[in-house]
């Protein structure tokens, strides 16, 4: 346990404090030698492979900006709308109880609106990831 000094405090001179700066200031002069060092030892060859972007270890080719299609963003939407969902459901169900049957009717017409949603993308064509028959 801490000394504590006259006025109530713990001194700045305390063990877990004292060795926690000196761990300190002895890391920051460490990394500043290091960096010091790797700067003035290091070799400097520039060259283009080394001023390529590195994407993970993946060679960059073709322009950066991509289009993404439909698809990809209607998965995104429904796994968002879904998602929610379900979080919606699982908290409706923790409290199904003290909700009673006002809840339930109130879930029950939740759901109700999202099966209909799900069939109108349904309808229109939007669970459709192949291509179409126009296009074959």
């Amino acid at each position: 346990m801490h000394q504590v000094t006259a006025t109530g405090v713990l001194s700045s001179w305390e063990p877990g404090i004292f060795s926690l700066s000196v761990y300190g200031v002895i890391v920051l002069a460490l990394m500043l030698v290091l960096l010091f060092l790797c700067r003035w030892l290091g070799q400097r060859l520039p060259n283009p492979e080394k001023s390529r972007p590195y994407e993970s270890g993946i060679i960059p080719t073709g322009p950066a900006r991509l289009r993404y299609p439909v698809p990809f963003f209607m998965v995104a939407i429904f796994f968002l709308i879904f998602d929610v969902e379900g979080a919606y459901i699982f908290s409706w169900a923790v409290a199904a109880k003290e909700l009673g049957w006002t809840g339930w009717f109130r879930i029950s017409f939740f759901i109700f609106m999202l099966m209909a949603g799900l069939v109108y993308i349904w309808a229109k064509g939007g669970l459709g990831w192949g291509p179409n028959q126009s296009q074959q």
